[in-house]
Formats: C-alpha cells, sequence, structure tokens
C-alpha cells in the first residue's frame, strides 16, 4: 500500500527517518494527487531518492512550532503558496475577503496568510538562516519580474526582492528541482547554482557577467528596464511584458535580467516541453489519490471536484489574454501516452467511493491534447503567444483522433460507466476548417461524440463576449463562432434525444470593453434565451496581457491607448447588463442607455411594452427599506477557473 509522505515527526520516525533531506511548506492541504503541486514535487523527490517531508497550512502566527518540528533539513527548505495565487485565493474583484477556501479542509478561510511564499520563506530564514530555501509554485512563479498587484493597486518588485529565497523555480518544477536537489547533495552551494533552466535568482549588478543561455551559448542576455525605471514610466513596464511573455512562450528563451537597484533579477530560459516519457513519469508516481489522514472527516473542495478525473496534458496555446496558463506551463503540449492514462483511469475505478464515473478527462483546454506544429522547427522560432489568434496557426495540427481514441478506450473499461468533459473545451479548435478533409470529419466527429456522450447535463464554454474588438484583444474568436457551436449542439441533441444546456462564461469591464459593449452582450445573449450564470467581473493577476493593459493603459504589442473600466463604478455600470433580467436593474439600465444614445436597445431588452413610467419605478421592490444585495454568482478566481490540475 502507497504512504503518504511524513507530515509530523512522528510519521518520519515510523519510516525510520532521523532527518529529512528536504521540507516541502505549502500553502495548501496535504492532497497526495497528480493534480496538487506539493504532491508532485515531493513524489518527485522521493523517486529521485530523497526523503521528504510536507508541512501543509503552517501555522505562523504562533510561537512557529510547524517551521521548526523537522529541524533543519539535510539539503533544503522548499516553499510554495500553493495552486492558487494568494492573493486571487483570499479577495474577490472588489477587494473583499473571501469566506471559504477550496483548498483547505472544510473550506474555512484563513489558514494561510496574503502571500505565503514571502511570509514562510522570511520563518525560516530567521530560524535557519543558512539553510537553502528554494520558493515555486504560481504565486512565485508568476512574479518572478516585476508586476502589478491588483489587491495592493502598485507595482511591485520581483518576488525575490520581498521573499529572502535563495533561489525561485517558475513553471512546472519537476526537472529543475531534482537537478538542484542533485547539485546540493553533490556539495554545490546554492549560490553557485546560477544555470539551472526555469530559475531565477538575484545577484548584485556588479557581479554580473555575460551568461551562457543554456542551448543556446552565443545568445546573451535580454536586459528589461528596471523596476524604477518602470515606476517612472508606465510604458516601460509595457514593453517589458511583450519580452517576458515572447520568451515564456519560446521553446528556445533567453536569459533575462531586469535591475532592482543595485540588485538584478536574472531568469534563465524556460525548459522545452517534457516529453512523453517525462511526463508519464510524473503521473506513474505512487500517489496514494487521497487527503492525507489527517483531514479524516473533513472535506476539501478543490480535492472533491478532482478526485475522479484524469490530466492528459499540460500546456496551453491559447494565449488568452487575461490567462495565467501560458506564463506558468507554456504554449507547448505535453501529452501523455494513452497507457498511462488508462492506467490512472483503472486506479480511479478501483478507489472505493468510484460509482462509474469520470469525472473530467481533461487539462488546461480539454482539446488539445497531442497537438502540436507539423514543422517543430518553425515552432521552435515563433514567438506567437497563441496559436490560435488571430486565427489558427496554419502549422498547428488540430487533429482530434488521439483524443477521439483516449474517450473510445476509457468508455470500454468494464467499470466505466461514462466518462465526462469538465475542462474547458476550444471549439474554436475543433471547428477550425484545416481543408484536410479526413481532419475536418474527424474534428466534426469530435464535437458531435463531445456532445452526445460527454456532456454531464451542461456543457460549459468561454466565449467571454460577444463584441469583435474586445474579443481582439481578449484574443478570442468572433462570438459568431459560438452560434456555429451552438447549432452544432442543438441539433446533436435534438438527434439524440437530450435536453443538456450550453452554459457560457462572460467577463464584464475587461480592457477595450465599455459600457455599451456590454449593453450589446446583454441583448445578444437575451436573444439567445440566456439567463447568465458563469460571469465575472474581470480580476487583474500577475503576468497577463490584459493586466498591463489594465495598469499600464497602454497595449504592449502596440503600445497603443486601451480604454479599461478601473473604477468601482465603472464597474459595476459594465456588470448590471448580465441581469438584464432582474427587475432590480431595470431602472439602472434603462437611464445607462439613455444616457448612451441607445434607447433603441430598451424594447430589444424589455420588449415593446415597456412604458414611459418604468423610468421612474423604484428599483427595489415595495416596501424595502434598504437596496437589495448585487449578484454574485459563481465568482470563479479570475484565470483561475479551471480545474486544478498543477499549475
Amino acid at each position: 500500500m502507497n504512504q503518504f509522505l511524513p507530515t509530523t515527526v512522528k510519521e518520519m520516525k515510523a519510516l525510520g527517518w532521523d532527518q529529512p533531506d528536504i521540507v516541502l511548506f505549502t500553502g495548501d492541504a496535504y492532497v497526495d494527487h497528480p493534480s496538487f503541486g506539493a504532491a508532485v514535487i515531493g513524489r518527485t523527490l522521493q523517486a529521485a531518492g530523497y526523503k521528504v517531508a510536507i508541512v501543509p497550512q503552517p501555522n505562523w502566527q504562533d510561537d512557529l512550532r510547524d517551521f521548526r518540528k523537522f529541524g533543519r533539513p539535510r539539503l533544503f527548505f522548499s516553499v510554495s503558496a500553493g495552486a492558487m495565487d494568494s492573493m486571487v485565493n483570499h479577495y474577490t474583484a472588489n477587494r473583499r475577503r473571501r469566506s471559504d477556501d477550496a483548498y483547505t479542509p472544510d473550506g474555512r478561510h484563513g489558514a494561510r496568510p496574503d502571500y505565503p511564499s514571502i511570509v514562510y520563506t522570511k520563518i525560516l530564514k530567521d530560524i535557519y538562516p543558512d539553510c537553502p530555501v528554494i520558493i515555486g509554485g504560481i504565486e512565485a512563479s508568476l512574479r518572478r519580474v516585476a508586476h502589478y498587484d491588483y489587491w495592493q493597486d502598485r507595482l511591485r518588485p520581483s518576488i525575490l526582492l520581498d521573499s529572502p529565497a535563495d533561489l525561485l523555480v517558475y513553471g512546472l518544477g519537476e526537472v529543475p528541482i531534482v537537478e538542484i536537489a542533485r547539485r546540493i547533495d553533490a556539495g554545490e552551494p546554492i549560490q553557485a547554482i546560477r544555470d539551472v533552466p526555469q530559475t531565477a535568482f538575484l545577484l548584485p549588478s556588479s557581479k554580473l557577467k555575460e551568461p551562457e543561455v543554456p542551448g543556446e551559448s552565443s545568445q546573451g542576455p535580454i536586459i528589461l528596464h528596471s523596476y524604477e525605471d518602470c515606476l517612472k514610466n508606465k510604458k516601460h513596464q509595457a514593453e517589458n511584458f511583450k519580452i517576458v511573455e515572447q520568451q515564456s512562450n519560446r521553446m528556445h528563451g533567453s536569459v533575462i535580467w531586469q535591475p532592482h537597484g543595485d540588485k538584478t533579477v536574472v531568469i534563465n530560459p524556460m525548459l522545452p516541453p517534457l516529453s512523453q516519457v517525462q511526463i508519464d513519469a510524473t503521473y506513474d508516481l505512487p500517489y496514494t489519490r487521497l487527503p492525507h489522514p489527517r483531514y479524516k472527516g473533513k472535506r476539501i473542495p478543490a480535492y472533491e471536484m478532482i478526485r475522479h478525473s484524469v490530466n492528459m496534458h499540460r500546456g496551453c496555446f491559447g494565449g488568452c489574454a487575461f490567462c495565467t496558463i501560458s506564463a506558468h506551463q507554456g504554449k507547448f503540449i505535453s501529452s501523455r501516452s494513452k497507457q498511462s492514462i488508462l492506467k490512472e483511469v483503472d486506479q480511479i475505478t478501483r478507489m472505493p467511493d468510484f460509482k462509474g464515473y469520470i469525472s473530467d478527462l481533461g487539462g488546461p483546454s480539454a482539446n488539445m491534447y497531442g497537438m502540436h506544429g507539423k514543422n517543430l522547427d518553425a515552432c521552435a522560432k515563433c514567438l506567437r503567444p497563441s496559436c490560435l489568434h488571430p486565427k489558427p496557426c496554419p502549422n498547428l495540427n488540430t487533429d482530434h483522433s488521439p483524443l477521439l481514441d483516449i474517450y473510445h478506450a476509457v468508455d470500454t473499461h468494464p467499470k466505466v460507466k461514462k466518462s465526462f468533459i469538465g475542462s474547458g473545451v476550444r471549439y474554436d479548435l475543433s471547428m477550425h476548417p484545416t481543408g484536410d478533409k479526413r481532419i475536418d470529419a474527424v474534428n466534426r466527429q469530435y464535437n458531435e461524440e463531445l456532445i452526445a456522450h460527454h456532456v454531464s447535463g451542461r456543457l460549459k464554454v468561454a466565449p467571454e463576449h460577444t463584441e469583435d474588438h474586445v474579443l481582439n484583444l481578449m484574443r478570442k474568436p468572433s462570438f459568431d463562432l459560438y452560434y456555429d457551436f451552438k447549432r452544432i449542439f442543438d441539433y446533436v441533441n435534438s438527434r439524440e434525444g437530450l435536453k443538456q444546456q450550453l452554459i457560457p462564461y462572460f467577463i464584464s469591464s475587461h480592457p477595450g470593453c465599455r459600457e455599451i459593449d456590454m449593453a450589446e452582450l446583454a441583448v445578444k445573449t437575451k436573444d439567445l434565451n440566456l439567463h447568465l450564470e458563469q460571469v465575472q467581473d474581470f480580476t487583474p493577476t500577475p503576468m497577463t496581457l490584459a493586466t498591463e493593459i489594465y495598469y499600464t493603459g497602454y497595449h504592449p504589442y502596440t503600445m497603443e491607448r486601451v480604454y479599461t473600466p478601473i473604477t468601482q463604478e465603472q464597474k459595476l455600470a459594465q456588470r448590471k447588463y448580465f441581469f438584464w433580467y432582474d427587475r432590480t436593474y431595470r431602472q439602472q439600465i434603462i437611464g445607462s442607455l439613455k444616457s448612451l444614445h441607445r434607447p433603441d436597445l430598451i424594447p430589444r431588452l424589455f420588449g415593446t411594452n415597456i412604458y414611459d413610467n418604468e423610468t421612474t419605478r423604484p428599483a427595489r421592490p415595495r416596501g424595502a427599506t434598504t437596496p437589495p444585495r448585487p449578484h454574485t454568482p459563481n465568482d470563479d478566481r479570475s484565470s483561475h477557473r479551471s480545474r486544478p490540475h498543477h499549475r
């Protein structure tokens, strides 16, 4: 039977250890499942021969016993805030404190501080000043350069300026962390480890020399505008972002330097995508697939969501302007073998609570499995942040055959009644005409099989908006494609005798979106008979194109000015159009449409029998003494709304 990694000294002693080699601190509960980063890193290091202990959600407000209990590890401490940026986890788009935390037992809030990567590291360095500390995970990864922090409403320096960590591992860290462990184990001081891909570190500017870039020794570093220059001139911050995004999405990137005062952050390039052998090895590790027994009787919401799901690949080439996936995982897809996926499916079917249903066969974008460029040499030179925008790259192989093969194989398992696709589907990918009759036929078959056999009552898709100029800034396709996909959806439902729903996601207050654009969205979704549920205000998160536009006011690729709603009033003025059908908002919307000189939209929203006195009718119900509470349906934590596939 698989054993959990130890979380207490008693558990460690039971394994016969006197001292761990490495201690991992995480802001999440410890779930020994390949969708949770601490488990993946811990199991990877264990497979490499190291004794690894985990301290989940340590108490940073008492006598710090959680930080002292294992003592000094033989090699190093590793720190991660968890599967989400802590500020996204803690606060809404209105900067209000959330009342829940999906990665904590029973969903309770308050189990981690703001910025755990900084808080935990400072504590460890105070107690063990000579022990190396390495930070990683999505919070550290997306804050590796100077970045705008929405919750503090300021440009913050690289997290390496605030955290006393010796080294930062960004992106998916299995390969870098093992190399670092081996080199420290061989006696190399952490201060000498400066050439590992996907790492960042801080050096005195006076000590910098022209580095050799792994794989490209003739290429020198790219030097960004300094943090201080970005504080003085927002255009410099926008220019920096373009460079960082392009290099993060390259197959062989460059070293990046960013000066911060008399110090410089050095960022080594991202590794090429994992090979199939490498990614299989990660998912074939001996996970128990369960929360640690210390949580007995408690429910961990994030685990409940993915306990019977399978993550089939990593990476995303969609490049959406508001999403952090490619900045962390890269745009190139690393796909597992069919054998590895079926092995995990078989493990799930043997879980005591399995009822015959696989909740998700997915990934960051469900239908990118097995996809890559036809000419990889061209991909190696490519600087495009998206393979789908402004239109699908002609070099992209969009054949859905390998994905259908997986679906068919899973569904033939004797213990599987049905498999669902819970991750987001890029219908612009599956509907794109390639000119290859075989591939186009297979992709049509994919859409029909998806709808007929893999929808659990409701299929969620993400058109995000209806207006072309907003969608262009989002790096999303025209809303016309949603109409086309809906026709396929309705046809298949009719043919199969199904009553499934198509549920679209939409975002308000995105850069480039004005109030009239939301009014047009309301009219178009009303014509589709939609009462929207999956909606959210745009929330700026570090290292996304949309965040840079929000903060700087400039599009980093064109340096043109872009309007962005920033004030609470501007955001609420847009959000109300999601709920045009609620009488609470009718008077406000009618008044706004008249102010916008678009009274023609009033009858389209409310019908032709709107009377003049509608404009003066009280917005709240008769007898109400306080304004009604605004709708807050399905607050999905911005770009982190897809399932926690080990980001």
